[in-house]
């Protein structure tokens, strides 16, 4: 006898569809499992017969075979246990009959539990697309599940009491998706926010670069002796970005429902991430990888910050993998299997010492570190990675009298509707194009939105000859004018937004050149 369940996969972010046959047939019990499964799937057989005897169902003693189609996927984690369960027990009799387009996601365990499954939100979207009717997933996982409209979504607690549903003997009430998102923004309100810029005492040139940042999409460096305040600052930087859209929204809780690292409290993340890894990191952690390909921190930083603190100890090779990713706003991985493309749009913030011991140019410490170590300490940053940096801002030691002082710094908020009123303007700028940004903006986009005034064009053209500075760098410099302008509510660019912009850029160095 044959009966079919229908399952979802993953794919990068994409779910995928998967029909699961069983077969039951007469012969000496045994129970395989076909359509290229991993060893969790594979494992699926000793879950699958021991929920079903230990939720009072009959599991038959003869020959299954179990087909996941299509064959040429391959099929990992332990997310295909219940529809395995559900097909063999309509099989067997023990269901009567499933309701049209239903969907079936879960992993069981011993007792018939059903446990939390990774992935759910992707999976239960292209369902939706696919024009299921229904979604049968675990109790813990409906809420978040719930947040995609259109499709009925039923939390399933365990198997014997899927089994009552189906069967008409017990009811289980689809979840609701106002229901979710009002547990959603209850827990987004109870968030703490993270640090405010007025908790930074001093470094008003900083914030003000951090500022330009924000409201431009720019990445930005910072170059500090310990303990002046870099990372404080950067942790300080979500809090006066413009809160995330709800489809972005969901953009990012996708990625962290595939990560498995979707916060229990919410089923949503409504705050935008901020990624701080360690200089430790290997490649594959930072932009993504493994056998079976997972996202990595360029990609759990989509739409946030991705803090690179003390960004020379990092490995070349690593940093270079960034550069890929900073140029596309998405990341390629490449294996035998196939290729997997993650989302990365994220916004750059890089801190770093002068030289190796931190207390070049400092005028309480001195510097211990000889010419040749801090030429060295320099370029272990390449100049193609420096060049995809638009802000520089030093970050000098605090003084004592602004460390003790009672007068707060502005705000992030007061800061926020500022960037948002810049951000504002960039969208009806690019409404009829792709970008989102000034940031973003290529050659064209440039010479048409960057319009200088003549003052501005004879102070960039002295500048350009002063300086060396390359078109690239001219380039550069131009798009965090245009962000200036825009906080000050200016049509065109003018000296001031020019002479700022110019200061920002030449913290790089020879980088620029």
């Amino acid at each position: 006898m044959l009966a079919k369940a229908v399952t979802c996969a993953v794919d990068g972010l994409d779910g995928i569809v998967v029909q699961v046959e069983v077969d039951i047939s007469p012969g000496l019990p045994s129970f395989t499992v076909v359509g290229l499964p991993d060893a969790a799937v594979q494992e699926a057989r000793e879950r699958v017969r021991a929920a079903i005897r230990n939720s009072g169902r009959e599991f038959p003693m003869r020959r299954i075979t179990t087909n996941m189609a299509p064959g040429d996927l391959r099929k990992a984690g332990p997310g295909y246990d219940l529809p395995i369960a559900v097909a063999v027990l309509l099989c067997t009799g023990e269901i009567a009959a499933l309701p049209e387009s239903a969907l079936f996601v879960g992993e069981l365990s011993l007792d018939g539990t059903l446990r939390h499954t990774n992935g759910v939100l992707p999976m239960v979207a292209v369902a939706r697309d696919e024009g299921f009717k229904s979604v049968f997933v675990p109790m813990r996982d409906a809420k978040e599940a719930a947040l995609v409209d259109g499709v009925d979504v039923y939390p399933v607690e365990t198997l014997g009491h899927l089994v009552r549903h189906l069967n008409g003997q017990a009811d289980i009430a689809p979840m609701s998706r106002v229901e979710a998102e009002a547990e959603a923004v209850a827990a987004a309100d109870s968030g703490n926010g993270g640090a405010d810029l007025a908790d930074v005492r001093g470094q008003e040139h900083t914030k003000r670069a951090l500022e330009v940042a924000a409201a431009g999409g720019h990445n930005i460096m910072m170059t500090g002796p310990p303990g002046s305040g870099k990372t404080l600052l950067a942790r300080a930087l979500p809090s006066i970005m413009p809160p995330m859209t709800y489809e972005e929204a969901i953009d990012v809780t996708k990625i962290y429902s595939v990560s498995g690292m979707l916060p229990n409290s919410s089923p949503l993340i409504q705050e935008r991430p901020f990624r701080a890894p360690h200089y430790t990191i290997s490649t594959g952690g930072l932009v993504g990888g493994g056998r079976v390909p997972r996202p990595g921190e360029v990609t759990l930083s989509h739409r946030g910050v991705l803090f690179l603190d003390e960004l020379p100890e990092f490995g070349r090779t690593t940093l270079e993998t960034l550069r890929q990713p900073i140029e596309d706003n998405s990341v390629t991985i490449s294996r035998a299997q196939g290729t997997t493309t993650y989302p990365a749009n994220f916004m750059l913030v890089a801190a770093r010492n002068p030289c190796p011991c931190g207390y070049l140019s400092d005028p309480q410490k001195a510097c211990v570190c000889s010419p040749a170590e801090i030429d060295r300490y320099a370029k272990r940053i390449s100049g193609p990675l420096m060049d995809r940096i638009d802000v520089f801002a030093s970050v000098p030691r605090v003084d004592y009298d602004k460390l003790t002082g009672e007068n707060q710094g502005e705000p992030s908020e007061r800061v926020r509707e500022r960037v948002e009123r810049a951000i504002d303007m960039q969208r009806r700028r690019f409404a009829d194009t792709n970008l989102l940004f000034n940031s973003e903006m290529g050659p064209n986009e440039v010479w048409e939105f960057c319009r200088m005034d003549a003052q501005a064009q004879a102070a960039m053209q002295f500048a350009m000859k002063g300086h060396g500075l390359s078109a690239r760098a001219y380039h550069r410099i131009l798009k965090v004018a245009r962000t200036i302008a825009d906080l000050g509510g200016a049509d065109d660019i003018g000296v001031p937004q020019l002479s700022e912009a110019l200061q920002y850029r030449m913290g790089a160095g020879d980088a620029d050149v």
